[in-house]
């Protein structure tokens, strides 16, 4: 009978091998997995059955080739909810979070805040406000039909409003009156295609990850469509890549709809997320 430690530390050698960068974290997540028990349980755990390790070795081969851990567990954390994700669907990011408790401060300085997520994939942001700013009237939209299902999952019983359809003409029973905006759009250069993780390039929907051949297709409709939607003086954000710290925001300055725009750095001190306020003019 195989044991925790030798378990975890056999599939944390293949994982790394096959350039996974966390491997014992996603060692120990699969394994508390397949045990039904939180990660910090494991500990607990000395001898492994004989069934338990065939279904451990099962999802370590498919993460081995690069299948999202997220994928495989079902679920992706966000900050403060638990997301259901897998095929279909992009998983989120760390990084957005930064974005998404922008929007949740602003949220919490106006009173009935009107919030429009634009691209809201598999729902993480506008579940992070509907938990986090209660008080706002969120409205979100996703083009992906796929995607769309695990947002409507994900934001059941949330009382957002979730449509389907695109960013650029969503929403006209709210142009001129919305509060805040708030995107995490696909930004992706196609020529970039190379240098993109397995996990995102292979099993994130290609509509979620690439936007024109300079990767501002998307953000450049954001500038336009958010002007429209924002009411005087209301506040958008957007992330983009962090070699975009300079393009994105000149792709809004050149609209001549905006003010106050600033960009933002994650955690990693990378360029992540530009906010900009609607003239008042």
């Amino acid at each position: 009978m195989d044991t925790r430690r030798s378990l975890i530390a056999e599939a944390a050698a293949a994982l790394g091998a096959a350039g996974v960068a966390s491997p014992e974290y996603d060692a120990d997540e699969l394994l508390a997995h397949v045990l039904g028990i939180g990660r910090q349980e494991l500990v607990f755990v000395g001898a492994v059955a004989p069934d338990v390790s065939v279904r451990f070795w099962e999802l370590v081969a498919r993460r081995v080739r690069r299948e999202p851990l997220q994928h495989l567990l079902g679920t992706a954390a966000f900050r403060y909810v638990e997301l259901a994700v897998g095929p279909g669907v992009f998983v989120p990011r760390p990084e957005t979070e930064l974005l998404a408790g922008w929007a949740i401060e602003r949220a919490r300085e106006l009173e009935a805040p009107v919030v429009v997520d634009l691209c809201t994939g598999s729902g993480a942001i506008a579940r992070a406000l509907a938990d986090e700013a209660p008080h706002a009237r969120i409205h979100a939209v996703e083009l992906s039909e796929d995607a769309f299902g695990w947002a409507a999952r994900n934001l059941a019983d949330t009382g957002v409003d979730l449509r389907l359809g695109d960013l650029a003409t969503a929403f006209d029973d709210l142009l001129g009156t919305v509060d805040i905006v708030v995107s995490n759009p696909p930004y992706v250069p196609l020529d970039a295609w190379e240098s993109v993780a397995p996990e995102a390039r292979d099993h994130d929907p290609h509509l979620a990850l690439f936007s024109g051949d300079d990767g501002l297709d998307a953000i450049r409709t954001l500038a336009s469509r958010g002007a429209q939607l924002l009411r005087p003086g209301g506040v958008i954000g957007v992330e983009h890549a962090d070699v975009q710290q300079v393009v994105a925001p000149e792709a809004f300055a050149r609209t001549g709809h905006w003010q106050e725009i600033r960009d933002h750095c994650d955690l990693a001190d990378r360029p992540r997320y530009l906010t900009a306020r609607r003239v008042t003019r």
